[in-house]
């Protein structure tokens, strides 16, 4: 059964948490996608700049982030 996050999370025992999030599978975010030939390298820098503003307006640290781009066959 799932447990709200307040019983969950103790900022005092762990200050830092661990989020991740995946693309769905056909929603190409960043690169070249090799089934269109579409360049999608523009959003790079769209989705670094929203991930720090989205910080500011939820009140949390970024400590760090990656974007990994799958190369399909």
């Amino acid at each position: 059964m799932a447990k709200p996050r307040q019983t969950i999370v103790s900022l005092e025992d762990t200050p830092y948490y661990h989020c991740c999030s995946r693309v769905v599978r056909k929603a190409f975010l960043c690169g070249i996608d090799n089934s269109t030939g579409e360049n999608f390298e523009h959003r790079r820098e769209w989705v670094d700049s929203r991930i720090l503003e989205l910080a500011t307006i939820f009140a949390i640290d970024i400590c760090a982030y990656a974007f990994f781009v799958m190369k399909r066959k």
